[in-house]
């Protein structure tokens, strides 16, 4: 293989790649798929074409892949008119695994481009016509994509292949485990820098980038920060960035949410609570319930159990001691999405398995606060272990 060139921010390997495509086409050949065909247009929750490529898809273009089960891959993606280029089987320093790259400046706000990727994408399927084409992402997958596929070939056999692929892809190897503990220790820089330099006059927004920056620091390349402040008796829940223009106050509660992927890509999520100020005693005292909270499911989050019951049973220890009952997604996997399976609810069919990467972020409302706290684990064989976030949970008062 060519040597990944200095440009890539830390890729990953070529051997843990392979490792990726060894699984999935093994899956493929007792599934009878002959090639999946997978559409990302952003890294926050485009994560199948970056487990194949180690490519991100980003700023909505559209990254086009088709992975054969017995050929290397081709990719279509943002470029000029008539890009099409064969790589090399060594590589050619940015891509890996790859035979054909095509390109075209085609974009989602002009419409009448909607045919461009996928006229490329069927150069890449043409030997597979008449076999089995598996979808992979149907969710994220453009309908001109689909659409313009299925006219051009309708002789082919179309299936989901969106599970079959995650149950490989939701169990981390010991490599994405380090790129993952990697993230967490970021994100723990990024909360402590937050604390160090929060003060009253500044906007929410002035807060979150002090954690976007130094996550740039240290390699993030995505993400999203939310926080949101407020004075005790007027609780709000975390927002984005188009809700953070309060300015903060001396004594305000400030909610803060990490929730970047480190050098390399994947994704964790850290949460603290910062009073400016002295930490009212009901704040205080909801945190220990909602760290009680947290434990619970975490002492569920045992390989074999099907997250639908994890899910019923954090709602009936909520009911039980008075608070609300979960309605969002409270807990969930993480890796190259934002939010990867499992989904800790009661519609998800999988059940907990060693090598998950698990964030677990319980919330609820009072009428005078928002308590919550947010961190993440790996399953091992009996559960999680310690959390691979540092940053100690409690009430962090500043000022």
């Amino acid at each position: 293989m060519v040597k990944i060139s200095e440009r890539v921010n830390k890729p990953i390997s070529t051997t843990e790649l392979e490792r990726r495509w060894a699984a999935v086409r093994a899956s493929m050949e007792a599934e009878k798929i002959d090639v999946l065909l997978m559409q990302s247009n952003n890294d926050h929750m485009g994560g199948y074409a970056k487990y194949f490529t180690d490519i991100p898809a980003t700023n909505g273009y559209p990254l086009t892949v088709i992975f054969p089960r017995d050929d290397a891959m081709t990719v279509v993606h943002q470029g000029p008119f008539g890009g099409d280029n064969e790589v090399p089987v060594e590589g050619n320093g940015f891509v890996r695994g790859v035979k054909r790259e095509m390109t075209t400046p085609s974009y989602e706000s002009a419409p009448y481009t909607r045919d461009y990727d996928p006229e490329l994408a069927c150069k890449g399927l043409a030997a597979f016509k008449d076999g089995t084409i598996g979808l992979l992402g149907t969710y994220q997958m453009s309908y001109a994509m689909v659409d313009y596929v299925k006219r051009q070939y309708p002789d082919a056999s179309y299936v989901e292949a969106s599970d079959m692929v995650d149950k490989i892809k939701v169990i981390k190897s010991d490599e994405e485990i380090e790129f993952i503990k990697g993230t967490a220790d970021q994100q723990d820089r990024a909360m402590q820098a937050v604390i160090d330099n929060i003060k009253p006059g500044m906007r929410d927004s002035d807060v979150a980038a002090i954690a976007l920056h130094v996550g740039h620091d240290f390699g993030s390349e995505q993400g999203i920060y939310l926080c949101q402040s407020y004075p005790y008796g007027t609780p709000a829940v975390i927002g984005p960035r188009h809700n953070q223009n309060r300015v903060i106050k001396k004594g305000d509660i400030f909610n803060m949410l990490v929730e970047n992927n480190g050098a390399g890509g994947f994704f964790t999520e850290v949460g603290r609570t910062i009073v400016l100020g002295e930490a009212q005693q009901e704040l205080k005292d909801e945190l220990e319930f909602t760290l009680r909270a947290q434990r619970f499911t975490l002492d569920l989050l045992k390989p074999g159990t099907p997250c639908a019951d994890i899910w019923n049973a954090h709602n009936k220890f909520m009911r039980d001691n008075g608070r609300s009952e979960e309605t969002r997604l409270y807990c969930h996997g993480q890796g190259y999405d934002l939010v990867e399976r499992p989904l800790i609810r009661h519609d998800e069919p999988m059940t907990i398995q060693k090598n998950m990467n698990i964030v677990c972020h319980p919330g609820y409302m009072t009428p005078n606060i928002h308590s919550w706290i947010c961190d993440n684990y790996i399953i091992d064989d009996s559960g999680p272990g310690e959390s691979i976030h540092k940053m100690p949970q409690k009430i962090f008062e500043v000022g």
